[in-house]
């Protein structure tokens, strides 16, 4: 389970390397999940325990002084320990739409799956994010893997009333 090699030749090009992320970066990923305009914000301080707890299960995209300017953070379904959760994808401003949150997705995908195995995906989306849905419709499709979507959690369940259903996506099987 890899990227194609233009994928990364594209991407290597905009970056320097990709890694699982640091406490330190962890400042860096809230900000570009917050300039994102489209993640729901979490905490600065969730994005530190994030890079301390789940770096296993996430991978950044740093640029050409060390610093990150991608990441996808993940974690493994306790009940099902083959099963990778997507939990947020971005890309700083600056290095969208050159293929890098599908490197990265990739990269990360490969790495679990060489870890500890991966059986599925799954990734939550909300209708309106055409973007997510473009990724994990185009990573399906590489991968030559069945995608499924069904809405995990109504709009309504949200206390704020204005939130939209989340979609789940899964994805795989994945053969090995």
């Amino acid at each position: 389970m890899t990227a194609a090699p233009a994928d990364f030749a594209r991407a290597r090009s905009e970056f320097l390397s990709i890694d699982a992320p640091r406490v330190e970066d962890g400042a860096a990923i809230w900000r570009i999940a917050r300039d994102s305009q489209v993640l729901d914000l979490n905490s600065s301080y969730s994005y530190l325990l994030w890079c301390r707890d789940f770096a296993a299960t996430s991978v950044v995209a740093r640029g050409e002084s060390g610093e990150p300017i991608a990441f996808v953070t993940g974690y493994i379904r306790p009940d099902r320990p083959q099963t990778l959760v997507v939990w947020q994808v971005a890309v700083d401003s600056a290095h969208r739409g050159k293929g890098l949150a599908a490197t990265l997705l990739d990269a990360l995908t490969a790495r679990v799956a060489a870890d500890q195995g991966l059986s599925s995906v799954e990734t939550t989306i909300t209708p309106d994010n055409a973007a997510s849905d473009r990724l994990f419709t185009s990573y399906a499709q590489r991968h030559d893997v069945a995608l499924e979507h069904e809405v995990l959690f109504d709009g309504d369940l949200f206390p704020e009333g204005t939130h939209l259903p989340e979609v789940l996506y899964r994805i795989g099987p994945f053969t090995t």
